[in-house]
């Protein structure tokens, strides 16, 4: 163990509590130990929790003084027998410290058990203390609950631990817990305060306040830094002193590098930045003191003036509210995610340093989100209704989106579509009405745009609501579109897309229900309704499997088809018949034919 390690063990053990009254901030665990004590109690298992440095190894002596002490009164330990002082130090033969991270094995336990039921020496009771007990195994557990449900009278168990939740519930079920919380910063203050006295040195009010705000509600970790800071020999101890030691900023370069960043001057945030580390900052350490600056300026925006800062000290509160009145809550939360996100990166980057001065810039681009937010609030309210003196005016039917655009390629794309119908006349009627808006927008482009047309969805328009779906799908989708086989109207708002087998790959990523989702969209641009699409593969038509059996004989349909392909073509009076009503010619019958096959038939 180094000197300056040994200086610090020295420390703590000099100024460990040595009663109820001289433990800093867990006086309610103190005072229901105590009246326990006093009411004859004492449960035969407890269990200290809570973080490093917080008093539970020394409140675990203290009871064991408080049960063993001949002369205790009132549940108060003398701290001056034998029994005390050995306590104290660790050596008593009845109070036995035992290290779980060291002995967590199932053999340590069974010994322990067997030396349970050997009577104490010279002391009422037989006490176990057992720390960082979370470090046994789980058959070493398992091997005390037996011991530790039913020990004999006159033994007691003390666990402590940092981390319970690691603990098993049979264990935890059969122990009195106790949780330790942090330690206040006016508490660390006042017992550093003692310990000053005490070594006679002479340290100011501000770097007692950076040493207690440093360790974090631990008092072990402050009296650690405060023994290195007396180490330093000075005759008056200052901030600065405290800064030089641990490798901080101080408060005035926190503030002025961020008035830098809210004044977006980023050429004098890295030239701040990097003199704190020519002066001995440590890179780390400054980070960590933005990222709790930040912190600190998020509570003041928000108003919390009674909060604990973790930076810097309530002197400069002012400071503090100034900034995050410039800033506001939104920009302080979004720079301190920056940082973080920096500070994350850098365990595990070598150069941290470049990652911080790139997250500076990235702070100092930010601009005023509060303004923003509210911005984009605001945006959604209806205006205000007119008077109810003034005419009413018309509002002009809202223009739906285009389905059919006026550009002269529109026929090169009807005309690309997979799947060509005869045109109907309402398809004729809209092909022409683009062909003439095309015209018209060519020779004349200050023109004002001709009005656009939605494309009917009925029967007959098949062909064109294929051609302009690929119009106004996007070109990840377009390429997938050109599979398409067939496509049919099959319900009033269902539209079936038919893909050819050897597209069934181009089907599958149409039917992700993103893409889906789009293409319905683009349809309902297209059609001006919201319009389902269902997907199908057309399947190969199945081959005979008995091809070299003999034909069979012709039946009735297969005769009607030769009768049609035999059918007169160029009779006059039939093409007059169809020239006058508009009609196609659907089936011919020959009279004669018909009379042969009833003979067949009889």
């Amino acid at each position: 163990m180094s000197e300056k390690a040994i200086q610090y063990t020295v420390l703590a053990r000099r100024f460990r509590p040595q009663n109820f009254s001289e433990v800093v901030g867990q006086e309610m665990v103190a005072k229901a130990l105590q009246n326990a004590i006093r009411a004859d109690r004492v449960a035969h298992a407890y269990l200290f929790t809570g973080a490093r440095g917080v008093g539970k190894t020394s409140m675990a002596r203290i009871l064991a003084k408080a049960l063993n002490c001949p002369n205790s009164q009132d549940g108060i330990p003398c701290g001056e027998c034998e029994v005390c002082q050995n306590i104290s130090v660790g050596s008593d033969v009845d109070v036995l410290e035992i290290d779980g991270a060291s002995n967590r094995g199932i053999d340590d336990i069974r010994s322990l058990r067997a030396n349970v039921n050997v009577r104490s020496m010279r002391s009422k009771y037989k006490i176990y203390i057992i720390d960082e007990v979370h470090m046994l195994t789980k058959e070493a557990f398992n091997a005390l609950l037996k011991t530790l449900e039913e020990p004999p009278p006159n033994v007691k168990f003390i666990f402590c631990t940092t981390e319970p939740n690691k603990l098993p519930d049979t264990i935890l079920s059969r122990c009195q817990r106790f949780d330790f919380g942090y330690i206040e910063e006016n508490s660390i203050c006042d017992r550093l305060k003692q310990i000053a006295e005490a070594e006679q040195v002479s340290v100011a009010d501000d770097a007692i306040q950076l040493v207690a705000r440093r360790a974090g509600g631990s008092m072990r970790d402050s009296q650690s830094i405060f023994d290195q800071l007396l180490s330093f020999g000075e005759s008056h101890l200052t901030a600065e002193s405290v800064h030089r030691i641990l490798g901080t900023a101080s408060d005035e370069r926190l503030i002025e590098l961020i008035d830098a960043l809210i004044d977006r001057k980023r050429d004098v945030a890295l030239s701040l930045f990097d003199a704190a580390l020519n002066s001995g900052v440590q890179l780390n350490e400054f980070v960590d003191q933005l990222l709790n600056y930040l912190r600190d300026l998020s509570v003041v925006a928000t108003g919390a003036n009674e909060v604990t800062l973790l930076a810097i000290s309530e002197i400069n509160r002012d400071s503090l509210q100034r900034q995050a009145q410039a800033w506001g809550i939104q920009t302080c939360l979004a720079a301190f995610q920056i940082l973080n996100e920096a500070r994350n990166k850098m365990f595990r980057a070598s150069h941290g340093r470049a990652l911080v001065e790139l997250a500076l810039i990235r702070i100092s681009l930010l601009e005023d989100l509060d303004q923003l937010c509210a911005f984009i609030s605001s945006a959604g309210k209806l205006p205000a209704v007119a008077p109810a003196s003034s005419p009413p005016q018309q509002q002009a039917p809202q223009a739906k989106p285009a389905a059919i655009s006026a550009s002269p390629a529109l026929t090169p794309a009807v005309e690309s579509s997979p799947i060509t119908d005869s045109g109907t006349p309402d398809q004729k009627k809209i092909e022409k009405k683009n062909e003439n808006q095309s015209v018209v927008a060519s020779n004349s482009i200050e023109s004002p745009a001709p009005s656009q047309e939605l494309v009917p969805f009925r029967a007959g328009m098949e062909s064109l609501l294929l051609s302009q779906l690929v119009e106004n799908t996007e070109d990840s989708l377009k390429s997938s579109l050109k599979g398409v086989e067939s496509i049919a109207i099959s319900g009033p708002k269902q539209l079936d897309l038919q893909f050819s087998k050897s597209y069934n790959f181009a089907k599958q990523y149409c039917e992700r229900p993103e893409m889906l989702s789009q293409l319905e969209r683009s349809l309902e641009k297209v059609t001006g309704e919201r319009i389902k699409i269902r997907l199908t593969v057309k399947e190969p038509a199945a081959s005979s499997d008995n091809s070299e059996e003999k034909p069979s004989k012709p039946s009735m349909a297969q005769k009607r088809a030769e009768q049609r392909d035999l059918a007169p073509d160029s009779d006059e009076f039939l093409q007059e018949a169809l020239s006058v009503f508009n009609a196609q010619s659907v089936r011919v019958e020959v009279l004669k034919m018909q009379t042969e096959e009833k003979k067949e038939d009889s």
